[in-house]
């Protein structure tokens, strides 16, 4: 999707569609909405007092332009967004997220999005968010739908056209407002990287395809990049991450990306991402109910990748480090099983009570890996690691563990910003007891309870003292549409949530 900037009276523009945002309760329009009530003869203002439009979010009213020598737009959205006083930058992001929708369902193509002055504090972060909400509604995944055409016509898709353009009509200073677009465009790029990554199959998105994506970006934004292979690997010691590849054909790859935008020397900040492209659950298998959204077991690993092509884009003034470790997680003759023991990259070994407890074990050697090459001042790991945190927060708030409150601290708001909560969960040293094996240095699961708790508290055994960070994205990365601007599937999350929070690091 193309977006741009309009500074001046959004009446003038020739556009098939305006959306123009109203406030609850506050009955006198103003601005852009009471100019264009002018011109429809006050169609909306009747139409409000007769109780049809009340201005809650989702709240909606279309009219046609009047024909009229004066032009202007051809229809007029009016889209309730909520109290004055409640409305965020994430309400704003959600309204153009629903002015896309509303030009999608009338298959137009192109839309102005008025944002008047009062939408956040800052009218330049209303430029930002919304245009993070337009582009993330317009996308959809449908690179593998059958070719249309009269030769085909059984595969045509029902679905409308994708909107490719959006104006944002704001009155806000110029210069601010074309930086805070340029953020915006890369924030939701790269998470549209992400999402991408995400919906694409199990037999497409294998660990080879994501090191050719990570190499494509590096090329791109000229980042330093190597790809481990399963000799490489070897070589490192990395048998937590071979145990998980054991059963399956494709070889396992530790991608890792570098980003010198920083002071040279500078320790660099550190993104992981576990990039499961497919858990079966291996020798512990899983019901079969549901298991083709396994495909999205890697969505930690798309959200690092598309946090990268963002800091590429945005040539963010910081050192960055990410690094995926990839693999299949399949049976066969040659699958590890549960009993068995392996060595870690660090030295440590693990008894595999389960081995559909296998994310932790290839964030395990990668946590090793990233923090003895490359001493980092912070690490960040994401990854959809336990059914737990589903339990635990649902659909709305990510799982924030670590051994540093501040870096914790700062993901909570970074999170907030992005519309990309997360929630504190606590790393009481009683909780470590449930991990002790007697007969290695510890198991990969520490029973039903607590298990978002004893999976991070494994992975706190591999980066000692660095401060650390850990997201438990199974209940937010993918699934049925929880804002205007999702469609069923990947959400890409947390990729805004770290961008953000790498933003602000930046200053």
């Amino acid at each position: 999707m193309r977006v741009t900037l309009n500074f001046d009276e959004p009446l003038g523009l020739e556009t098939p569609l305006l959306v123009l945002p109203v406030f609850k309760g506050e009955h006198a329009l103003t601005g852009a909405a009471a100019a264009a009530d002018r011109r429809l003869g006050g169609a909306f203002s009747r139409a409000r007092g007769a109780g049809d439009f009340r201005g809650d979010p989702g709240d909606s009213l279309l009219f046609y332009g009047a024909e009229s020598a004066q032009g202007g737009p051809g229809r007029f959205l009016f889209v309730g967004v909520g109290e004055r006083d409640e409305l965020d930058a994430e309400g704003v992001r959600q309204l153009a997220g629903r002015a896309v929708r509303g030009a999608e369902s009338r298959s137009l193509t192109s839309l102005v999005l008025h944002l008047p002055s009062e939408l956040p504090a800052r009218p330049v972060l209303a430029v930002q968010v919304a245009a993070e909400g337009g582009i993330l509604a317009a996308w959809d995944y449908r690179e593998l739908r059958s070719g249309l055409g009269e030769e085909d016509p059984v595969s045509e898709d029902p679905r409308h056209p994708l909107v490719d353009a959006l104006v944002l009509s704001t009155s806000a200073e110029r210069k601010g407002s074309e930086r805070a677009l340029s953020i915006g465009v890369a924030f939701a790029e790269g998470e549209n990287l992400a999402r991408l990554l995400q919906n694409r199959p199990g037999n497409v998105a294998t660990p080879s395809h994501l090191a050719e994506v990570a190499l494509g970006v590096a090329r791109e934004y000229g980042f330093t990049s190597h790809v481990l292979g399963k000799k490489e690997l070897e070589d490192e010691g990395m048998r937590a991450l071979l145990a998980v590849s054991a059963g399956s054909e494709e070889e396992p790859r530790l991608i890792v990306l570098e980003h010198h935008g920083g002071e040279k020397g500078d320790p660099p900040l550190a993104l992981v991402g576990k990039g499961i492209t497919f858990d079966s659950g291996g020798i512990s298998i899983k019901p079969g109910l549901g298991m083709e959204e396994m495909k999205f077991d890697m969505s930690g690993a798309a959200a690092v990748l598309g946090a990268m092509q963002a800091i590429g884009a945005l040539r963010l003034p910081l050192n960055v480090v990410a690094v995926v470790p990839s693999a299949e997680n399949l049976l066969s003759g040659r699958a590890t099983k549960p009993g068995d023991i392996v060595r870690a990259r660090s030295g440590k070994t693990i008894e595999i009570i389960n081995t559909d407890a296998e994310g932790r074990l290839v964030l395990a050697d990668a946590l090793s890996y990233v923090i003895e090459h490359y001493a980092p001042k912070v690490v960040v790991d994401c990854a959809t690691l336990t059914g737990a945190c589903l339990i635990a927060l649902g659909n709305h708030a990510s799982a924030v563990l670590g051994n540093d409150e501040g870096v914790i601290a700062e993901l909570r708001e970074a999170g907030a910003r992005a519309g990309e909560r997360c929630w504190p969960l606590p790393l009481w040293k009683e909780y470590r007891k449930q991990l002790e094996s007697t007969v290695a240095d510890l198991k990969n699961v520490g029973g039903r309870a607590a298990g978002t708790i004893t999976a991070a508290w494994f992975l706190a055994e591999f980066v000692g003292e660095t401060p650390w960070a850990h997201l438990d994205i199974a209940g937010t990365a993918y699934g049925d549409v929880h804002a205007p601007y999702h469609r069923k599937g990947g959400f890409g999350r947390p990729t805004r949530l770290l961008l953000e929070w790498l933003h602000a690091r930046a200053g």
